[in-house]
């Protein structure tokens, strides 16, 4: 019971942060136990601007943080090919550890801006 109510509290801590600046598009992040997914969506117009996950990257060996990096790089490629360069980042209630964190600097290493 303590875990839930300490998700809940760090969720709507950080949807109040990024609800702030509502016409910069969001990087989404959803991590199961086996893949991660990873989607820029402008809240504005209400459409997922690009989109990708582990399942995708087929020809991906390595581990989950290394797959997890890659999914970074590869959404933050495919948002430079529709022109968006800031973002906000949605970690969802998900810590900045692991994971999370090797996809958010692999999206910075592509030259997304947080």
């Amino acid at each position: 019971m303590i875990q839930h109510n300490s998700k809940l509290r760090r969720l709507s801590r950080i949807r109040a942060k990024i609800s702030v600046n509502i016409g910069i598009p969001r990087l989404s992040v959803f991590r199961s136990s086996k893949h991660i997914w990873a989607q820029i969506i402008d809240d504005k117009h209400g459409k997922t601007l690009v989109s990708t996950s582990s399942k995708t990257l087929k020809d991906v060996k390595g581990t989950k943080t290394e797959i997890a990096r890659k999914v970074g790089e590869v959404v933050a490629t495919l948002a430079k090919d529709k022109k968006v360069s800031h973002i906000r980042f949605d970690r969802g209630n998900y810590r900045y550890h692991g994971r999370i964190k090797a996809l958010a600097e692999g999206a910075r290493d592509q030259g997304l801006k947080f």
